[in-house]
């Protein structure tokens, strides 16, 4: 585990950015040829929201792994959230443009009827905060505090995020149940009690 460990510490950032964009690249691959199924534009729209997703959900693990793995990949977490917020962003562009063709009356209409389409843009806007206050200097501005105090919306934004993906089917798949259900685990493992009850554990294994 100790090799492992040294392993993870050494990753590069830059490293974490190109793994981030293959998606993004595999996507525009199967869009050159042609391979996004019967309806490319729900297609384009759902991998971009599912990437984002997935990344917030890497990014919400960083925490958890330390506490129960002793694996650190807290400088790794920055460009993860940097990552996820990119691809929200491209997923927004691409709904604005290949589904509402910039109509902008008709999209706002839209996000107001459509709860999927409202706990999305709830979504959006907290990960845009996110991004805008995670500089270092906007860290030294807040204080320490406060600036936690404000990153702790991002359980919102992922709440907000499951419940996006799994309102647009009329059906929920089993995917995205499963995808909640990991993102409830990760919420309640950061509930004082449960890391208490894990702390106790982890010093008793010690021990033992």
């Amino acid at each position: 585990m100790t090799r492992l460990q040294d392993l993870l510490r050494r990753i590069p950032i830059w490293a974490v950015w190109l793994l981030g964009a293959i998606p993004l690249a595999l996507l525009v691959g199967d869009v050159a040829t042609g391979n996004v199924g019967v309806d490319p534009i729900r297609d384009i729209e759902h991998r971009l929201g599912r990437t984002a997703l997935y990344l917030l959900i890497a990014t919400l693990s960083v925490t958890p792994l330390l506490r129960l793995a002793r694996i650190n990949l807290i400088r790794l977490r920055r460009p993860l959230g940097l990552l996820t917020f990119s691809y929200a962003v491209v997923h927004l562009l691409a709904w604005a443009v290949l589904d509402m063709g910039l109509l902008w009356e008709q999209a706002l209409r839209d996000i107001l009827k459509r709860p999927y389409l409202t706990f999305g843009m709830a979504g959006f806007v907290i990960l845009a905060i996110l991004a805008a206050t995670s500089s270092d200097s906007t860290i030294r501005r807040l204080g320490a505090a406060r600036w936690k105090s404000v990153h702790r919306l991002v359980y919102g934004a992922v709440l907000l995020g499951v419940l996006h993906w799994l309102w647009a089917y009329k059906l929920w798949p089993p995917k995205g149940l499963a995808v909640g259900a990991l993102v409830l685990i990760l919420l309640g493992l950061r509930l004082p009690w449960v890391a208490r009850w894990l702390s106790s554990v982890r010093k008793n294994r010690v021990r033992t």
